[in-house]
């Protein structure tokens, strides 16, 4: 059969909209001889629609798109369209809503098979608003037994050591006799989950003699990246066709087309796939949040010099703006190297030292701390008035301010409430300082962008004279080893004490990964690329004790 992956970004909760760039998608490829144009989970509704599934108007929006995409399927009667929206039932007991693939030809909803397997870890909160399919069943269409899934339901394999869920639907639709499989996603981007991903559709085709289409959402929706990567594996695993990831792409692929290429021919897991996730999720956010342009406070440093550069190649440069805001105890060089920055990314930039503001500030506050040592809450005053320019900026202008902080110190509090931490997106809250490095120097591959004392000097808040960061924290790689550990791995700190390190020192960060989760919890969305971030992934209480 020939199949039309169609590896589509939609914008959330605008199901006319959606409704009608699937339409002009088609359209284009409407000669291509597909006979089935297959699209991404949720496309009608966007992934993850979240709580609108529970309103009136979303309901009413997706029954009118599928009016609409009824319609436009009778200009094109030899040709499919399987798509993925909500659906309503009045089945009970339930909730009422099913995640759904349904397929539309000339004029009609031929088939609809709901989704099964509804996911309740890390990001994912299905049980929430959906139903699970009570049944399973193949769909004969053109000749072809279509077995189709939805995301989830190709997660629970026979070789799935320990499964969560008791169905196989992979395995029992091609028990009915499936000749092609099909499985509609909106899965996202982390380190490592295109490998595991294609490896396990790959394995899916070639346990089951069966060729198997993957089409899966691209683009950024809040702190979640899309990457598409959708495939079209032949019946013995290997790749007949790939789509490409972080872009939306109609790739018009054969299902019995013979092929030798491996899934090792993919690039998985390299740096270039978090620039790329990231800028992606920079677009989005600022586009489909109605912004244009971009805000970085700039300190000389290698975090705000890496979200800079990210921003400028998601929005070009005459659409950010950096502002560089020297205090008493800002080096020379720390303002020379966000100058030449700028002028290497071509973007305008302002100069406003904040030593007036800090010298009426402290004035102001001397009688109230008269008698007391200087501490933590005078260092703070600086990152809180270069938090308040920034966001008054942002108001008079209507930038979005982009936060430049990263994982290692999201985790253990190095970040200043109101202050350094005020912003619309958290561009970095994701990566590990050593992946910031590691970033720096592949945005730096053709030519020297981000100046290299920039990432050659120690890492320092600039709050007090001489500061470093590793006055503080422990240094980077073991900090970021035992983080990994911690949050990704689900290790106790025994366990991790138990792999050689410091016991002193992974104590220092269990207990301040915990009693900065207030921090967290006012911080800004994140763009998430580890397989655990803060926020929605990791939701772990305030007021309380425990150990990890």
């Amino acid at each position: 059969m020939k199949v039309a992956l169609c590896q589509f970004n939609p914008r959330v909760g605008d199901c006319r909209g959606n409704a009608e760039r699937i339409m002009e998608m088609v359209r284009s490829y409407s000669q291509s001889g597909a006979e089935l144009f297959v699209f991404p989970e949720l496309c009608i509704q966007g992934y993850p629609p979240k709580d609108l599934l529970t309103t009136r108007i979303l309901e009413q929006t997706t029954h009118h798109a599928l009016e609409l995409l009824c319609d436009f399927s009778k200009t094109i009667p030899t040709c499919g369209l399987c798509i993925g929206t909500a659906t309503y039932h009045t089945c009970k007991p339930g909730r009422g809503l099913y995640n759904s693939a349904v397929l539309i030809e000339n004029g009609s909803i031929l088939f609809t098979q709901n989704k099964t397997l509804l996911p309740t870890y890390d990001v994912f909160d299905e049980t929430r608003y959906f139903d699970p399919a009570p049944a399973r069943r193949c769909f004969v269409f053109h000749g072809e037994h279509l077995g189709i899934t939805i995301c989830e339901d190709a997660w629970n394999s026979a070789d799935t050591s320990d499964p969560l869920y008791a169905h196989n639907p992979v395995a029992e639709l091609c028990a009915q006799g499936a000749t092609i499989l099909v499985n509609l996603s909106a899965s996202p981007f982390h380190m490592g989950k295109q490998r595991a991903r294609s490896h396990l559709m790959a394995m899916h085709a070639k346990t089951n003699a069966v060729p198997f289409i993957f089409v899966n959402q691209v683009g950024g929706n809040d702190d979640l990246i899309f990457d598409g990567a959708s495939l079209c594996i032949s019946s013995n695993g290997s790749i007949i066709s790939a789509a490409p990831s972080f872009k939306e792409a109609v790739i018009v692929t054969n299902t019995t087309s013979h092929t030798t290429q491996s899934l090792e021919s993919l690039p998985f897991d390299s740096i270039e796939q978090v620039h790329d996730a990231l800028c992606l999720g920079i677009t989005d956010y600022v586009t489909k949040c109605g912004f244009t342009k971009g805000l970085i406070g700039l300190s000389g440093g290698i975090d705000s010099a890496v979200v800079c550069a990210l921003a400028v190649q998601a929005l070009g440069p005459q659409n950010v703006v950096g502002i560089t805001m020297p205090s008493r105890y800002s080096s020379e060089g720390s303002v020379n190297d966000s100058l030449i920055l700028a002028k290497n990314l071509h973007i305008a930039i302002e100069t406003i030292p904040i030593e007036p503001l800090h010298t009426s500030f402290t004035e102001t506050m001397l009688p109230l701390f008269a008698g007391t040592p200087s501490n933590l809450a005078e260092e703070n005053v600086q990152a809180r008035l270069r938090g308040t320019i920034l966001m008054a900026y942002s108001n008079k202008f209507g930038h979005l301010l982009l936060t430049t902080g990263n994982k290692s110190e999201m985790a253990v509090g190095y970040c200043t409430l109101y202050g350094d931490m005020n912003g619309g997106l958290a561009v970095i809250a994701d990566l590990p300082k050593t992946r910031v490095y590691e970033l720096a120097h592949y945005i730096n591959r053709s030519k020297e962008i981000i100046p290299l004392a920039t990432i050659q000097k120690p890492p320092s808040a600039e709050l007090r004279p001489d500061q470093k960061d590793q006055d503080t924290l422990p240094p980077y790689e073991t900090l970021d080893a035992i983080l990994e550990l911690l949050i990704e791995d689900g290790l106790t700190s025994t366990e991790i004490i138990k792999q050689g390190f410091d016991a002193t020192t992974v104590n220092f960060i269990t207990t301040a990964i915990r009693i900065s989760e207030y921090k967290r919890r006012q911080a800004a969305p994140g763009l998430k690329v580890t397989s655990k971030a803060f926020g929605i992934g990791r939701r772990f209480p305030i007021a309380s004790q425990y150990e990890l």
